[in-house]
């Protein structure tokens, strides 16, 4: 098969032809229809956390077209599936708590040499972490399913009552995620802060009832102009050092901060600007099955339609570029690779 293989810091990914997987037995074989570009995977090949040779992907859909001799009778061949991209040992705590994504041992697809991820024309899921797309949901938005999820999840933690106001720092594939289901969560502001024009729009087609760019405009003082005073919930989806202690700043007495933005290097706080309101912060990693589920769910029922998110569809051949050009491009929002495209 053809797939695009990580080379190492400073060069581009290379497309190359390699072995077809084969099943092991709790696995099934994925034909991939779409694959998305994630922040995560530019910010891991920037500081060296994956080594080369990795196939990165870890957002993808398609359809099943082997099966392990332990997978269970409910996947079939020709079953239109996505899956939480986690290999975890569902012995710990976390896999018992049900969080698989928390597993202690447990590792990401496209993350490591030994789970190659979806940017490529076949990719290996775990038959108990898949997920099956019902009519009406597409590959494209299977695609997308995984990034939603973690939207969903940071809503969730959140813990949203209806009525409130929410701040949502960054409009990226995360950031628009949040902002959609935020909506459906009953938030009656949704202010998107965000510096990229089109990025703006894309919140504003998701339901945002406010955009705000950081750079030109005073931020405190348009969240207590449209909230009629600081945001009692502030979502961080960017992982840009600085932005949790603005989180911090910007958020009510008593606010929460949901950091699902992902900062691999070193940050500072002053947590005496916490202290002082009573405010709440919580960390957010991933998603569990059920949120992966409710995702599909509203997808299927119409509730929620991420079709905004998707800016551009590419072949393998033209993913090398697309993905470096991504580390500086702030316009586009979902990336989705399409490997039967020339």
């Amino acid at each position: 098969m053809r797939a695009a293989i990580y080379q190492g810091g400073g060069r581009p990914l290379a497309i190359e032809t390699v072995a077809d997987p084969r099943p092991a037995p709790d696995q099934v074989i994925i034909e991939v229809a779409h694959a998305g570009i994630c922040g995560s995977d530019l910010h891991v090949t920037e500081h060296g956390y994956i080594p080369p040779g990795v196939i990165l992907g870890h957002e993808f859909a398609g359809t099943i077209v082997a099966a392990g001799a332990g997978v269970g009778a409910d996947w079939q061949v020709g079953a239109r599936v996505t899956a939480l991209p986690v290999q975890a040992c569902r012995e710990c705590d976390a896999c018992e708590a049900g969080l698989p994504a928390l597993c202690r041992t447990g590792r990401f697809t496209g993350m490591t040499l030994e789970y190659p991820g979806a940017y490529a024309e076949y990719v290996a899921a775990r038959g108990s972490m898949l997920q099956r797309l019902p009519t009406g949901v597409s590959f494209t938005d299977g695609a997308m399913v995984e990034p939603l999820a973690v939207a969903h999840h940071a809503v969730s933690l959140a813990a949203l009552r209806p009525g409130e106001s929410v701040l949502v720092i960054g409009a990226g594939p995360i950031g628009a995620g949040v902002t959609l289901f935020a909506r459906l969560a009953g938030a009656a502001q949704v202010i998107v802060s965000e510096p990229a024009a089109r990025r703006r729009e894309i919140a504003r087609e998701l339901g945002a009832t406010a955009v705000v760019d950081p750079v030109q405009e005073d931020l405190a003082a348009r969240c207590a102009a449209l909230c009629g005073g600081p945001p009692p919930v502030v979502i961080e989806c960017v992982g840009n050092p600085g932005l949790l202690q603005q989180a911090l700043e910007l958020a009510a007495i008593r606010g929460r901060v949901v950091v699902a933005g992902v900062c691999f290097g070193e940050d500072r706080i002053r947590p005496i600007v916490g202290l002082m309101k009573e405010v709440s912060v919580q960390f957010c990693q991933c998603y569990t099955e059920a949120d992966f589920a409710a995702v599909i769910t509203a997808i299927a029922r119409g509730a929620a339609r991420p079709a905004p998110m998707h800016s551009q569809s590419i072949g393998l051949a033209s993913l090398p570029g697309s993905f470096e050009a991504l580390r500086t491009n702030p316009g586009d929002c979902k990336v989705l690779i399409d490997p039967k495209q020339p």
